[in-house]
């Protein structure tokens, strides 16, 4: 117990020390903003590294950092004919599953392809319900037009209508298709939302989960907006400590606008119970909090019985008394079982927000034209996907259980084979599509990542990409407690390349122990 309250302890002394530099950041980068004849000024250029957004210049994104990077160098090193210990770079750094092997659903690509050719309806083998949904989509919900042509600015109405009904069967509660917009990927939609609610203003700042996925601190670089880190509870599989999260606002600098919540979560692999979820939304009831939640990997829960539980049903749950939470979701084509990152799919639900706000937001998005018109078919039949009785299920409903009862017994796999490495801890993989083990690194492997200039965690993950060709992303990209180290990899190899890139992460770590003790 000691232990454990010394390391809220620390935690919350990071949180003061963090929240004090993120409020003094946005001042400093305004203080950048003049003219330096340093950067190129005088070669008469109009873009120098003085005049461009000088918010983009704190932008990172680890994900495709230092050791993907190299790994895509050592990938054209092996194609032109470079000797390496290993054959083929294992690229477990990113949640892109088909690029990992993950087979497309049958059904969702039949209709695609009918609705990019409409002439094939009548000339392929493909089952009657493939053509018969392909027929109302084009007809009834493209209008004739295909889907080459523009929709409406937030998503076509049959589509939203098909997403309120999921979500209604999902939750239990109502859903209002006019509260939900289609969104190039779900990405796309927590921009712009993050976008809608960032002003110009440096006291306000959003509340973000550490670790966390860093998309957020991107977008939050980028509109120059601050942060209130939260740290969740390695100790208590990740788990969103109350004290801390009140702590985290009380001492904060910056006045709090909204809170984002990753769940199941990446890159900790958790799902948050219930009774936290309670909690969360009772703290931004009591500090008028907008609530982001992050809920693209619901299909993707692999602990027992457990079930995904969306926020929305926790919110209804509470009652009417809860009506004045504001409260943001998000769902995406990209991850699940149907793993289309490269389409482009999502969308987001807003429950609770002021009409006149979206108002703004329906401008905003007008203003971008409208989602890509592919990735919002995809959206549609993620929705509303075969039904048993249909020719299709069958097929649908295999492939479907396959890759999740796969993806489970992969997260088993790495769950149990990081714990039986010395020196490693990993929290049994709850959900979504990634472990995030601690680490411990000796002394000397630390004073030589600093002598490079690298972080402990990217010092050893490059070494491992160079020695085994695994390719995974330290902790410090996502943010983690002082004097702590974590490496994050995704769960999407298939089970034979999961079980050799872990013999392979073993016997490197012991030889990186020995090289460093």
């Amino acid at each position: 117990m000691a232990g454990l309250v010394c390391a809220s302890r620390h935690r919350m002394s990071r949180v003061l020390v963090l929240c004090s530099r993120v409020c003094s950041a946005h001042q400093q980068i305004r203080g950048l903003r003049h003219y330096n004849s340093e950067d190129g000024g005088s070669s008469g250029k109009s873009l120098t590294l003085s005049t461009i957004n000088q918010n983009l210049r704190n932008l990172r994104y680890e994900v495709r950092g230092s050791v993907p990077q190299r790994a895509d160098k050592i990938k054209m090193e092996l194609a032109a004919g470079t000797e390496k210990p290993f054959s083929k770079v294992v690229e477990a750094n990113i949640g892109n599953p088909h690029a990992m092997g993950q087979v497309p659903i049958t059904f969702f690509r039949q209709v695609l392809a009918l609705c990019a050719d409409p002439d094939l309806i009548e000339h392929v083998p493909y089952p009657s319900d493939v053509k018969e949904r392909a027929r109302h989509i084009l007809e009834n919900c493209l209008s004739g037009q295909g889907i080459g042509a523009y929709t409406g600015s937030v998503g076509v109405v049959e589509f939203r209508k098909d997403v309120a009904g999921f979500i209604e069967e999902r939750d239990g509660y109502p859903a209002d298709y006019r509260n939900i917009y289609l969104t190039n990927g779900a990405s796309d939609g927590i921009r712009s939302l993050l976008t809608l609610c960032a002003p110009d203003d440096y006291r306000v700042a959003f509340m973000s989960p550490v670790p966390q996925y860093p998309l957020y601190t991107a977008c939050f670089s980028e509109l120059g907006v601050e942060m209130i880190p939260y740290y969740l509870d390695e100790d208590k599989d990740w788990q969103l400590n109350m004290t801390d999260l009140q702590m985290a606002v009380e001492s904060a600098q910056c006045e709090p606008r909204l809170l984002v919540v990753i769940n199941p979560g990446n890159p900790t692999g958790q799902q948050l119970s219930k009774t936290n979820m309670v909690d969360i939304v009772d703290f931004c009831h009591q500090h008028k909090l907008l609530l982001l939640a992050d809920e693209v990997y619901q299909e993707n829960v692999y602990v027992g019985k457990q079930e995904f539980i969306s926020f929305k049903k926790v919110l209804r749950e509470m009652g009417p008394g809860y009506n004045d939470v504001e409260l943001v979701s998000f769902n995406s084509t990209s991850k699940g079982y149907v793993g289309e990152c490269g389409i482009r799919g999502g969308y987001m639900e807003m429950v609770g927000v002021d009409s006149s706000v979206i108002e703004v937001l329906e401008r905003y998005m007008s203003a971008r034209l409208c989602p890509n018109t592919t990735g919002q078919v995809l959206v549609d039949l993620m929705v509303n996907p075969p039904r048993p009785g249909d020719e299709s299920y069958d097929l649908f409903h295999k492939e479907r259980s396959n890759i999740l009862a796969s993806l489970k017994k992969r997260a088993e796999m790495i769950s149990i084979k990081f714990n039986k490495i010395p020196g490693m801890y990993c929290n049994i993989i709850q959900g979504s599509m990634y472990a995030f083990p601690r680490i411990h690194l000796p002394e000397r492997a630390i004073t030589k990542a600093e002598a490079k200039d690298l972080h402990p965690d990217e010092y050893y993950c490059l070494k491992l990409l160079e020695e085994t060709g695994i390719s995974f992303v330290p902790g410090s990209g996502f943010g983690q407690v002082e004097g702590t180290y974590h490496l994050r990899t995704t769960i999407l190899a298939d089970e034979a390349t999961t079980d050799d890139m872990m013999d392979r992460v073993e016997k490197f770590h012991m030889k990186f122990l020995a090289e460093h003790s």
